[in-house]
This record gives structure tokens, sequence and C-alpha cells, in this order.
């Protein structure tokens, strides 16, 4: 129940606050933009079985890898992919403490 928590919490409730404390005249925007960049999770459909508990997400789906990650932190040094850089990449974060709460 904890991972759950600290996962969805990570995914939902992390980056509202984020998107508030970082972009407070655009915080409902980015918030969405936040929420938006978990269609990152459709590389699952890749996967056999689709979901597996007890399987790292981390380089094991093509949008959760090594490289992926790369681009994504290369969006930070944009303005203006800079709030998609962060919502994928606390998307990673939150995948990776999943990982490691496993």
């Amino acid at each position: 129940m904890l991972r759950f928590c600290v996962h969805y919490g990570l995914h939902f409730v992390f980056p509202l606050l984020l998107a508030f404390i970082l972009y407070k005249k655009q915080w409902k925007t980015t918030y969405l933009i936040f929420v938006l960049c978990m269609l990152i999770d459709l590389d699952h459909l890749l996967a056999n079985p689709i979901f597996d508990p007890n399987r790292c997400s981390i380089n094991f789906h093509p949008l959760h890898t090594y490289y992926a990650i790369a681009v994504y932190a290369g969006f930070l040094l944009f303005k203006k992919t800079r709030i998609l850089g962060i919502g994928l990449l606390l998307h990673i974060l939150a995948d990776t403490v999943d990982c490691w709460m496993m």
C-alpha cells in the first residue's frame, strides 16, 4: 500500500505542488502538461504481460530507457520544452522510486 501511495503521489500530488510553486500564473496548464506526460506509459502496451507489478519500468520500456531520459533532460535546456521535460522527468522519477521500493 505504501508503494502505491508513494508512486501515485509522485505522479499526481508532487507535480501539482511543483506546478503551483514554479508556475503560479499558469499552474493549471502546467499541471495538465505534467499529467499528460503519463502518456509515455503507452509503451507498456508493447510488453508481455502489459502490467507486471514486480517489473521495473526504467530501461525496460522504450520510452523509459536511458536514451529517452537523456532526451527528456535535454528538453530542460529550451524554454519552449522545459515544462514538458520537467513533466517527463517527474514521471521517470516516480517510476524510479517505485523500482527502489520493490
